[in-house]
This record gives structure tokens, C-alpha cells and sequence, in this order.
């Protein structure tokens, strides 16, 4: 899938010669395929689609919320799950391959070993909830290291995120921060804010959030598909778009239908531009001999570490999410 994004990230104009290529005349495809409405295609209209096939039973339990702050004992159990489940979320979320899914099972193994009370996870116990969400709370932080650091995106979120820059004129990596200054602290400030805020909304709001689900939901499915064609119209007032974000939502269901990953293909058509033309004016510099990607040691070192974080997953992704899921089932 992620060859696919790459291939689907060299329709339009050709960086170097600027010719046009695999548009097929329509010169909407000269600016190549836009994320917003291939994102909202694969990821909005897919998911539609997927449900329309399943029969849900709407129920909503009438009963009071109480006890939503933690008790003084909540805190104390739980101060040390949280500590841990940080610093673990933070690291897994720096590198590409884990993500919140995953860091959330270790977490929970891990507490679950650092438990006396083991046999009690799965029955409410503070320190199972509180570690995984607090992992998966670093973690999604932690991946704004390599996204803003380094300009690499090392989940959908992130690849969603350094497109929307790239649309701006800006360019996340090294300079970034030095160049930008305003909005790298921006966004550092925002994570402080935004916590604050989901605590302020969430807390007071959450009767608001339940009559929410008493929406049918062949009405919320009738809103999705209207935003999402509004969406894909508005990108640049063409109907071609909405055209396309229909065919990339069909593309989308059949992927899901046949367990194939869109998470990929959006990483490959966010970094294919960038890719290509670094590739071809590297090969330009060396006349065509890709031994220039290796002749000095600092690429030659970042080709060793991409090599080994393209494979490390096939050895560690399984074993460690199949252990942790079934040391959350025990």
C-alpha cells in the first residue's frame, strides 16, 4: 500500500521537467491528487460504506453519572501506572511502526506485571485504565519529535499533519524550528491548552455528548457523506474533485473489505513528492550512479537505520502486540 501512495504521488506535474504525466487530460490532476479529499475518501466514506452492511442496535443506558473526578486512593494507585505509561508511550511514539493501539497493550502488560493484584485486571482495576491511556497519550505527543525535528511522519495523523504544512509553505525538519520559531512553540503550547480544555468540555459537557448518541444513525451517516463531498468541492470548487473523493471512498471500503491498510498509502503519497525529488537530483549530482547514497557515512548511516526500521517491525510488531494482547486476556 505504501508503493501504491507512492505511485499515486507522481500524477500531475513532473518536479523536474514539469511536464505533465498520468493525468489523462484532466487538468484538475495537474496539482496531483489532493490529501484532503483522498484522506476523507479513505478514511470518512470507506467507513460509511463499511457499516452500511451491519445492522446496529442503537441503546443508550439511562442511568446518572457519578464519581467522574478520582478519589485521593484513585491517585495514589495510580501515580506510578501513569509515570510509567508516559515515559513507555513517549519512546514507542518516537519510533515509526508502533502505534497508539499497540503502545496502549504493552502498557497494559506491563502493568499488569508490575501488579500484586493481577487477577483483578480486567474488572476495573485503576492501574490497568490509567497506564494504556496515559501511554497513548505520550505517545501521540511523542510523534511530533520526528515530525517537526526531522520532518518525518510516522503514523496517518502525522502524515495528515506535515501535508497541511507542506500546503502552507512551510517545510517541517531541521530548520524549522530555528526558522519558525512562533509556530513550533505554537504547537508545543497548544498540547498544554488543548488537555486543559478537553478537561473544562469534557467534565461539564458529557450529558451533552450522551443525547449526541441518540442521533440515528442513518442520519449521521446522510451528514457524513454530505460534509465529506462539501469537503472535496470546496478544496477548489471543481466537481472533478467530488467525483474523485467518491472513487477514492469505494477504493477505501474494498481495501477494508480485503484487510488491506490505507494508513500506508497516505504516508506514501505525503512523502512521494519529497522522495522523488531528492532521489532524482541526487542521481542528477552523481550522473546516474546510486552509489552517491552510500559514498559518504552520515547516508550511508541513515540508510542503515531505514533499513532497519523497515524490517524491525516484521520481528518485533507481532511478538510484542500478540503478547500483550494476550496477557490482556489473561
Amino acid at each position: 500500500m505504501a508503493c501504491v501512495g507512492l505511485v499515486m504521488s507522481t500524477v500531475g506535474m513532473d518536479p523536474i521537467t514539469s511536464r505533465a504525466r498520468f493525468t489523462f487530460g484532466l487538468t484538475s490532476l495537474l496539482d496531483g491528487f489532493e490529501l484532503v479529499y483522498v484522506a476523507m475518501g479513505f478514511f470518512g466514506l470507506s467507513e460509511v460504506l463499511s457499516n452500511l452492511g451491519h445492522a446496529f442496535k442503537q441503546e443508550i443506558l439511562d442511568s446518572k453519572i457519578r464519581n467522574l473526578l478520582p478519589t485521593r486512593q484513585d491517585w495514589k494507585d495510580s501515580a506510578k501506572p501513569i509515570a510509567r505509561g508516559t515515559v513507555l508511550g513517549f519512546l514507542m511514539g518516537i519510533l515509526p511502526g508502533f502505534g497508539q493501539a499497540i503502545t496502549t497493550f504493552v502498557s497494559y502488560a506491563v502493568e499488569k506485571r508490575f501488579s500484586k493484584h493481577p487477577e483483578q485486571f480486567g474488572t476495573g482495576r485503576i492501574e490497568g485504565v490509567a497506564g494504556p491511556e496515559a501511554a497513548n497519550n505520550a505517545a501521540s505527543s511523542g510523534t511530533f519529535i520526528p515530525l517537526l525535528s526531522l520532518g518525518i511522519p510516522v503514523n496517518p495523523s502525522t502524515a495528515i499533519l506535515i501535508g497541511a504544512l507542506l500546503i502552507l509553505g512551510l517545510q517541517p525538519g531541521p530548520l524549522l524550528i530555528s526558522s519558525r520559531p512562533d509556530l513550533f512553540w505554537g504547537v508545543v503550547a497548544s498540547m498544554y491548552i488543548g488537555n486543559v480544555m478537553l478537561v473544562m468540555l469534557n467534565l461539564p459537557l458529557i450529558g451533552l455528548w450522551v443525547q449526541m448518541l441518540k442521533v440515528p444513525y442513518s442520519l449521521l451517516y446522510v451528514l457524513i457523506v454530505l460534509l465529506c463531498q462539501i469537503g472535496a468541492y470546496s478544496v477548489n470548487n471543481n466537481v472533478t474533485y467530488v467525483l474523485l473523493i467518491n472513487i477514492f471512498g469505494l477504493a477505501g471500503y474494498l481495501m477494508k473489505r480485503y484487510e488491506f491498510e490505507g494508513a500506508p498509502l497516505i504516508l506514501g503519497l505525503v512523502l512521494g513528492p519529497m522522495l522523488e525529488s531528492s532521489l532524482r537530483r541526487a542521481l542528477m549530482m552523481s550522473d546516474g550512479s546510486p552509489m552517491i547514497f552510500i559514498a559518504r557515512p552520515l547516508s550511508a548511516a541513515f540508510l542503515i537505520v531505514a533499513v532497519f526500521f523497515l524490517i524491525s517491525p516484521l520481528f518485533t510488531r507481532g511478538r510484542i502486540g500478540k503478547a500483550a494482547i494476550e496477557s490482556k486476556d489473561d
